[in-house]
């Protein structure tokens, strides 16, 4: 292995999609970064990011240098799809890379961010929400991330799924909405002037526009209202309180179906709704420590993670806590 090998990770999400080059002493030497580049929720563009991603980041580098790859993929599944996973090698090798990019989930990335220990729990709850075991830095088993339909209990989309439903539930029995309810209409009917709010006899068109409007948006748009929950929760809100207490308990019997009592391995989590700052992170935080041993860490640079993983696969030993330290912070 020459010396002037190099490593890249990446980490293609909903939002952007970031690259880092490192050197074998775990030093960034490259950065690269582009629109989303997530292939389920970005079918059109995801590759040409990502390629865009890869060639920023190789600027006045060999590609030939880099020698191992590990790319963290939010929706990596679609990869799994012959015509999906040809694009992105196509801008694998339009960058002028050979090898093979190893392509993970967004949830090893995540405990990787957070630990250099090989063995724990991850639990990322943002847009969406899941849980995974991780041992020897792979991940073996999951837990919900279901999507909207299904799942992702505990997460941005359920939050605001269930503000709206707790609108339409007052609505339904004529009681007054409350500060949650009022914040809610007025970010799914911006264009209503707010009278209609405090008008009993405008319940029922109050009522039906929420249905249409909402029906007629992408589902996910619903995780948008995860803000307006918090904010009503810091203005006392009972619904908001009850919403965020649900909340961080559903997420918390989301690590329960794959993380036993006796485990005591670091439990990482990541995502905004699981932040340090959200009153559902910090309630979450307590009700874990109440139900499991072991430390909780918060993840940190995702694309740091990776890379940091790559740093292993180039060789086990360069996979140092001294090197996770300098890619993650």
């Amino acid at each position: 292995m020459p010396a002037s090998a190099l490593v890249l990770g990446g980490d293609l999400g909903g939002t952007s999609t970031r690259i880092v080059i490192a050197d074998h002493d775990g030093n960034v030497v490259g950065r690269g970064s582009a629109a989303g580049g997530n292939p389920t929720s970005h079918p059109a563009s995801a590759a040409a990011n990502f390629g865009q991603a890869l060639h920023q980041a190789l600027t006045g580098l060999d590609p030939s240098a880099v020698q191992a790859a590990v790319i963290g993929a939010a929706g990596g599944s679609a990869l799994a799809r012959p015509d999906v996973r040809a694009q992105f090698d196509a801008a694998w090798t339009g960058a002028g890379l050979s090898g093979e990019p190893v392509f993970i989930g967004d949830l090893e990335v995540a405990f990787a961010s957070g630990t250099p220990e090989p063995d724990g729990t991850v639990l990322i709850a943002g847009t969406g929400s899941a849980a995974g075991m991780v041992r020897g830095h792979q991940l073996i088993r999951t837990a919900d991330g279901h999507g909207w339909l299904l799942g992702d209990n505990g997460s941005g989309f359920w939050l605001g799924r269930e503000a709206v439903r707790s609108v339409l539930r007052a609505l339904d029995l004529g009681e007054p909405i409350g500060v949650l309810g009022e914040s809610v209409v007025r970010a799914v009917l911006p264009e209503r002037d707010g009278t209609e709010i405090a008008e009993r006899e405008g319940y029922n068109v109050l009522r039906d526009d929420l249905v249409r409007t909402v029906n007629r948006r992408p589902p996910v748009l619903l995780a948008e209202l995860a803000p307006v929950v918090v904010a009503a929760y810091e203005q006392n809100d009972e619904t908001a309180q009850a919403l965020v207490k649900r909340a961080a308990e559903l997420l918390t019997e989301t690590v329960g179906r794959v993380r036993t009592t006796s485990d005591n391995g670091p439990l990482v989590l990541a995502g905004s709704v699981a932040g340090e700052s959200s009153p559902v992170g910090k309630i979450l935080r307590q009700t874990i420590h109440d139900h499991f041993a072991g430390e909780v860490l918060t993840a940190r640079d995702g694309v740091g993670g990776a890379t940091w993983l790559a740093l292993g696969a180039l060789d086990p030993a360069l996979a140092t806590r001294t090197n996770h330290t300098r890619l993650v912070t």
